[in-house]
């Protein structure tokens, strides 16, 4: 925890207000929690459905508060009703999602203005921020802030790599990216290993990020606007879990210190609700009382996260893999984004016979599996992942080796930066689509669960562990530890 310099500072009062997807919701509560371990007060904005979604900070053993904020959510033509975060819409829909996040300028204005003006008799959540901390998607807060001078820091969730993989509006101005080839290898101005590199439709959907979509702003206009009126850059990350040169580099391409917060994991008992903020009391005790019959190190974990772009055709042949490679699993089962296949029109979500076939040796869990506790459960040997950062990091925590099957964003980064670590073996592709067959499926499966190969990789997987996390997970503490000093430095 905090060293006694530290606490003879004056507790901060920060603002935390995070993109609306429960992967950016959930870490910005996880380093809201930890900051108000230490002493600070933290005013946690979001939008109603959301904030009713979250699970509640624990008050037992937190010394600074927590209060939550709900600022409503503008309507947008097109968009659902009632859609305020990315798990209520499909992935064509959340180009609006971002004009209607856009619309809340005005209302955080208004919130922003009367927490300035408050005099802290109260208390520390009733005097004026120290800090605002914000996602990527905010290019429109900072000059809200500047009027009251309340410095900026952006939170970002996903890794240093990509940050330094987008560049700053400099070197892309130096160096031009245009075609999908263009954005395959790392850019001139990130010295790295050869492996690091998208595969063509990874490649392909970071390319579209660069372009203006239904919000009027594309992605990375969004992270240029906010980054340069951002006083600091936070990571959801540590150096040694990334290569060596990212965190100097990040610092070098954009002019201001590049904080690691550390990997915020959340404890096991603390794994109380899903994605979309669902209490998950009664599908938890299932996933769990099933591993409890299963042999330890036997049971191979499959979850691809809560919105990877998943066709039903390759639902179908990720299962087909499983039961051809022979190996246990245990599948947090979703039903696809995209392609039919749902499991409740046409065509079933499963192939014909396949639970049948598996029962025994596998189960598909529809809903929410508790991750964070199977993870830990000492049945799971493996991970197939979708390499997710927030699932990535989560199985480091555990020391498990990882087959990886990335789809968007940079999980192909992580799959490849995990390569190269030696912890994991990615399914593979077809270079032209990505697709990938039932085959390469029970083919990674089998070098990471059955084969000689699987054994370096668990061992490797444990130094790994033992390298981010440490024996008692006091690294990663510091990291936040560090972060506080250089808030209270930087205000």
């Amino acid at each position: 925890m905090a060293g006694d310099e530290q606490q003879q500072q004056a507790p901060l009062h920060v603002v935390v207000f995070p993109w609306l997807a429960f992967g950016h919701l959930i870490p910005f509560l996880e380093l809201s929690k930890r900051l108000a371990a230490r002493g600070h007060a933290v005013t946690f904005v979001s939008t109603p459905r959301n904030v009713a979604r979250l699970p509640p900070v624990p008050a037992a053993g937190l010394s600074g508060q927590v209060r939550m904020v709900a600022l409503p959510l503008p309507a947008v033509d097109g968009l659902p009703e009632g859609a305020e975060s990315t798990a209520d819409l499909p992935p064509e829909k959340v180009e609006l999602l971002k004009a209607a996040f856009d619309g809340l300028a005005a209302p955080f204005a208004d919130f922003l203005a009367a927490a300035c003006s408050a005099d802290g008799r109260s208390g520390e959540l009733e005097r004026r921020p120290d800090w605002v901390v914000l996602d990527f998607a905010h290019h429109w807060l900072c000059p809200i802030a500047d009027q009251h001078q309340v410095p900026c820091a952006m939170f970002l969730i996903v890794t240093g790599t990509m940050l330094a993989y987008n560049g700053s509006r400099r070197e892309n101005a130096s160096h031009p990216r245009v075609t999908v080839d263009d954005f395959m290898p790392m850019p001139r101005w990130f010295p790295s290993p050869p492996s690091l590199a998208f595969r063509r439709q990874e490649a392909a959907w970071m390319a579209a990020a660069f372009r203006p979509n239904a919000s009027g702003v594309s992605d990375i206009e969004r992270t240029w606007r906010t980054e340069e009126r951002c006083r600091l850059l936070v990571f959801r990350s540590c150096p040694e879990a990334e290569p060596r040169t990212v965190f100097p580099l990040l610092a070098e391409l954009f002019g201001k210190p590049a904080v690691p917060a550390g990997l915020l994991l959340p404890e096991p008992e603390e794994d109380a609700r899903d994605g979309g903020g669902h209490s998950n009391a009664v599908a938890r005790p299932g996933a769990l009382q099933w591993l409890d019959g299963q042999p330890p190190r036997s049971v191979l974990y499959v979850a691809l996260g809560s919105e990877a772009p998943v066709t039903a055709a390759s639902v179908h042949e990720l299962a087909l893999g499983l039961e051809l490679s022979g190996v246990r699993f245990l599948w947090a089962l979703r039903p696809p984004s995209g392609g039919g296949g749902t499991g409740t029109g046409e065509q079933p979500l499963l192939p014909e016979g396949f639970e049948e076939r598996t029962r025994g040796r596998g189960a598909a869990c529809m809903g929410w599996v508790p991750q964070v506790r199977v993870l830990a459960h000492a049945a799971v040997g493996a991970f197939l992942t979708h390499c997710g950062w927030g699932s990535v990091a989560e199985s480091l925590r555990f020391g498990h080796p990882l087959v990886m099957l990335p789809f968007v964003v940079d999980q192909g980064l992580i799959a490849r930066m995990m390569s190269e670590r030696g912890v994991g073996v990615e399914v593979a592709r077809r270079d032209d689509d990505g697709g990938f067959s039932r085959d390469d499926v029970a083919a990674a499966v089998t070098r990471v669960m059955v084969e000689e190969e699987g054994k370096e990789l668990a061992l490797n997987a444990k130094r790994l562990r033992e390298l981010v996390v440490g024996d008692d997970g006091g690294r990663q503490e510091r990291y936040v530890d560090e972060l506080v000093e250089c808030l209270q430095r930087h205000s």
